[in-house]
């Protein structure tokens, strides 16, 4: 999922993002707001990891919600 998907589906995430990494507030959700670099750094904030950890986290979780490439093709995303 490329940074304009995250950011244009952020709402539909948020619950998505609350249940996989419980320790983000609300407030960490609103200050992320669909931007990965702040995903990544909040990862980083709460579970104390380093920024290549809290990275391959974060974009392994977002490759589950990145469209199949057939959804991708139909879109005209290819």
């Amino acid at each position: 999922m490329n940074a304009d998907q995250l950011n244009g589906k952020w709402k539909q995430l948020r619950g998505a993002v609350k249940q996989q990494w419980g320790k983000l507030t609300d407030e960490d959700l609103e200050v992320i707001a669909g931007k990965r670099d702040m995903l990544i750094g909040k990862l980083q904030e709460r579970y104390g990891l380093a920024r290549e950890v809290a990275q391959a986290k974060a974009d392994e979780w977002l490759k589950t919600y990145a469209p199949s490439d057939s959804e991708a093709h139909a879109a005209g995303m290819q």
